[in-house]
C-alpha cells in the first residue's frame, strides 16, 4: 500500500512542479489573475505532496517507549495538515487575487501564452490524474468511489486523486475565464475565474479535512473486518460469548483489536491460553492489517478477570 501511495505522490509532484513554473511564467507575461491563482495552486499541491511523503516516511518508524503502537498516525496528521494548507493558502490566495482583479481589473496581454500553458497543464495534470485514479481503482476493490473515500484508511491515496481532480477542474475554469476576457474585452471574467478556483479549492479542502479527521482521532476498522473478527472469536469452542469488540486504526496498515469474551467456566488456564493463541493466529492470518490483539476475559459475576495480550504480537 505504501509503495503504491508513494508512486502516485511522486508522479503528481513531478507534474505539479513543471506546471507551476509554466503557469507563473505565463501569468507574469500576460498579467492574468486566473493564471497566477493556478500557479499558486500548483505550488501548494507540490508542497502538499512533499508533506504526504514526509508523513509516509515518519509513519514507518518502529515503535518505542513513548509510542508503543508505532507512528502510523503520522500519515493522518500530515494529511490533515495538507487539507488545511489547501484551504488557507491555495483557496485563500486565489480568492484574494480574484477579488482584487474584479475590483481593479487589468487587461491581459498575449492571451495566447495562457492558452498554450493551460493546454500543457491539462495534459500534464490529466496524466497525473489518470495515474492516480488507476491506482485508486486498484485499491478500492468492490466499493464505489465514494465508499472507498469514506471507508478507506490510507488518505494519501485519495488525497492525490482529489487534488488532481480539483486542479483539472481549476484549469478548465481558468481557460474559460481567459477566453471570456479575450472575447468580451472585459478582464473581470479573469478575476471571476480566480474566485471560482478559490471556491473549488476551499470545498476540496473541507471535504478532505472531514474525511481525515475520523482517522486522526481514532477510527475503527471497517465493518467487514469487525464482523469477521467477531465470527472467528465465536467459532472458538471455549468462547461462550463475545461481548465488546473494539478496533482502532493506528495507521493505514495497523489495526489494534481488543476483544471482551466469556470463556467456558470449566476451562483451565492452559486451555484458555491455547484458545487465545489460536484466535490471535486466525485473526492475523485472515486480516493482515491486524497487528495487535488483546483478549479481555469476563467472569460470570460481571467482574473482569483481566486482560491478556494474545501471543505472537507483531
Amino acid at each position: 500500500m505504501a509503495s503504491q501511495s508513494k508512486a502516485v505522490i511522486y508522479a503528481a509532484m513531478a507534474g505539479n512542479l513543471l506546471i507551476a513554473v509554466t503557469k507563473f511564467i505565463a501569468g507574469g507575461i500576460t498579467g492574468s489573475s486566473a493564471m497566477l491563482s493556478e500557479g499558486i495552486h500548483s505550488v501548494v499541491d507540490t508542497g502538499n505532496q512533499g508533506l504526504l511523503l514526509l508523513g509516509l516516511k515518519r509513519a514507518q518508524r518502529p515503535a518505542d517507549a513513548n509510542f508503543p503502537f508505532g507512528y502510523g498516525k503520522e500519515v493522518y496528521f500530515w494529511s490533515f495538515v495538507v487539507a488545511m494548507l489547501i484551504f488557507s493558502i491555495g483557496a485563500g490566495v486565489s480568492l484574494y487575487e480574484g477579488v482584487r482583479h474584479v475590483l481593479h481589473p487589468e487587461p491581459m496581454t498575449s492571451p495566447m501564452v495562457n492558452y498554450v500553458v493551460l493546454a500543457l497543464g491539462i495534459v500534464f495534470e490529466g496524466a497525473s490524474w489518470a495515474f492516480a485514479l488507476n491506482e485508486f481503482r486498484k485499491t478500492k476493490g468492490k466499493w464505489t468511489y465514494m465508499e472507498a473515500v469514506q471507508r478507506g484508511k490510507d488518505p494519501s491515496m485519495f488525497m492525490v486523486v482529489f487534488e488532481d481532480s480539483a486542479a483539472l477542474l481549476g484549469l478548465f475554469v481558468a481557460l474559460g475565464g481567459v477566453a471570456l476576457s479575450q472575447v468580451t474585452g472585459n478582464p473581470v471574467f479573469d478575476g471571476a475565474a480566480s474566485i471560482v478556483i478559490g471556491l473549488i479549492l476551499a470545498g476540496t479542502a473541507i471535504w478532505l479535512a472531514i474525511e481525515t479527521k475520523g482517522l486522526l482521532i481514532g477510527e475503527s476498522a471497517n465493518k467487514r473486518v469487525v464482523d469477521g473478527i467477531r465470527r472467528l472469536a465465536e467459532k472458538e469452542p471455549l468462547v461462550e460469548a463475545v461481548h465488546e469488540l473494539l478496533t482502532m486504526h493506528m495507521g493505514p496498515d495497523f489495526v489494534l483489536v481488543n476483544i471482551s469474551v466469556r470463556f467456558d467456566s470449566q476451562s483451565s488456564a492452559v486451555q484458555i491460553e491455547q484458545c487465545i493463541a489460536r484466535l490471535d493466529k486466525a485473526i492475523k492470518n485472515q486480516f493482515t492489517t491486524v497487528k495487535r490483539v488483546f483478549v479481555e476475559a469476563e467472569s460470570y459475576y460481571g467482574v473482569d478477570n483481566g486482560t491478556v495480550e494474545s501471543a505472537e504480537n507483531s
